[in-house]
């Protein structure tokens, strides 16, 4: 493998690479000689400072590699964190129980009865002998009595274990069932348009956005309300974990985010559900045709959308001790970026989440550096939008190809009489590369 391929192939890690080194080598020093940028605890405010936007941009990954986009999520994270400060903080009946503690019960039914229908129907896949053709009659007791009872099974024990609690305050592990419930019923919501519609995802996640951000306010009760949430004095103290650091050496938003990229890489690199993914945004109509459940795939891809989203509202509001209905302004923005830096195609059907991970830690680091040198917030911006732009520049084209102008110029200058060969060559390989893209 040439050099050129080598660095091509593993550019990403280069871009990261040339961040970490730019840190070091331009960090502050503290009064003792450290280096700032290095210190154990500036990195770990980084891991911290991403975990938001890393999580919703875990859920944009899935939804950017079936082809689509998830323009909702800042909206839907904000709608998180009015719940989240909502039932943290006031023990009766309100709009926010009103909708979490219905949300989770009807995720817990659904979610058990799909599983126990797939179970069943692999187990009768198993029956009669080996290269036989499979005949799918349906079973009413295999593929609904029996679905349906253990989903209402578990319906009940959730409605039994949230209702009580909506009487005094929500505790951490009843705000991390329900909310996130709720956050992947209003995904499911912008899939089931998209698909029965058949409808622009740009279109309709625009529309969910204005509509979640609109509810936001309505269910945080005015339009600029701030909800504060004091752990011990308005809301309970187990709140206070999600902002600790896990025994003091990594910070509990950081696990979630990081827990997230492992858990879908797994879901989408060895599962059936992830090869299915790539599929449909390889080519949405040969994976259908191919017998793709590409309607249900889609729609499971905006529900997970929506529920890292919601899941991303309720660490916000442990760090910032807020709810409000704007937090999420301009997030969706950031998640693209970073999983777009990440080496995925907004095309679909290329990307991965180490990519993501890779993505949304440039970031950190970049926006870390920027601040340690007390440079202008707006300037930063600047700067963010350049590091989009090279690095979508570098992953579009290959490393090869942006150096091949120099070596033909260079070669040109020693040997003046393969100038004229050099530049037709340089033509063709033009013309080819033209004629190969779709």
């Amino acid at each position: 493998m040439s050099v050129l391929r080598l660095l091509s192939r593993t550019k990403l890690y280069w871009g990261l690479l040339v961040i970490l080194l730019i840190g070091i080598a331009f960090s502050p020093v503290s009064g003792s000689g450290r280096n700032i940028f290095l210190s154990y605890g500036n990195l770990t405010d980084v891991l911290r400072q991403v975990s938001i936007t890393g999580l919703v941009a875990v859920g944009m990954t899935v939804v950017i590699l079936i082809a689509g986009i998830d323009l909702s999520v800042g909206s839907v994270m904000a709608f998180g964190t009015v719940l989240s400060a909502t039932l943290l903080t006031q023990d009766d009946w309100t709009s926010s129980a009103g909708v979490a503690v219905p949300a989770a019960i009807l995720v817990a039914f659904f979610a058990v009865f799909l599983l126990v229908h797939f179970l069943g129907r692999g187990l009768k896949h198993t029956e009669g002998p080996v290269g036989a053709r499979r005949r799918h009659n349906r079973d009413p007791l295999r593929d609904g009595w029996i679905p349906g009872a253990a989903g209402l099974a578990l319906a009940a024990l959730v409605a039994a274990w949230l209702v009580p609690q909506v009487g005094s305050k929500f505790g951490v592990p009843a705000l991390l069932v329900a909310v996130p419930c709720a956050g992947l019923m209003v995904g499911a919501v912008s899939g089931a348009i998209i698909v029965a519609g058949r409808l622009q995802p740009f279109i309709v996640t625009l529309a969910m956005m204005v509509g979640m951000l609109g509810l936001s306010r309505l269910t945080a009760g005015q339009d600029s309300a701030v909800l504060p949430v004091y752990a011990g004095t308005n809301a309970t103290e187990d709140i206070e974990l999600l902002r600790s650091m896990l025994w003091g050496v990594l910070p509990v938003p950081g696990l979630f985010f990081l827990a997230a990229v492992a858990v879908f890489a797994v879901l989408l690199r060895l599962t059936v559900f992830g090869r299915y993914v790539y599929a449909i945004g390889g080519n949405e109509e040969a994976a259908r045709l191919s017998g793709i459940p590409v309607d249900r795939v889609k729609i499971a891809a905006y529900a997970f959308s929506g529920m890292l989203a919601t899941l991303a509202g309720i660490l916000y509001v442990a760090q910032y001790r807020q709810g409000k209905p704007d937090a999420g302004a301009g997030l969706e923005l950031d998640a693209i970026a970073a999983v777009v830096i990440g080496g995925a195609s907004l095309m679909g059907g290329r990307g991965a989440l180490a990519g993501t991970l890779v993505g949304v830690l440039i970031f950190g680091l970049l926006s870390n550096i920027l601040q340690l040198h007390n440079i202008n917030s707006n300037l930063q911006l600047v700067f963010k939008g350049a590091i989009i732009i090279v690095t979508v520049l570098l992953q579009e084209r290959n490393l090869a190809d942006l150096l091949a102008p120099f070596r033909t110029a260079r070669a040109a200058r020693r040997d003046p009489a393969a100038r004229s060969e050099a530049t037709g060559q340089q033509g063709s390989s033009l013309i080819h590369r033209e004629g190969t893209q779709p």
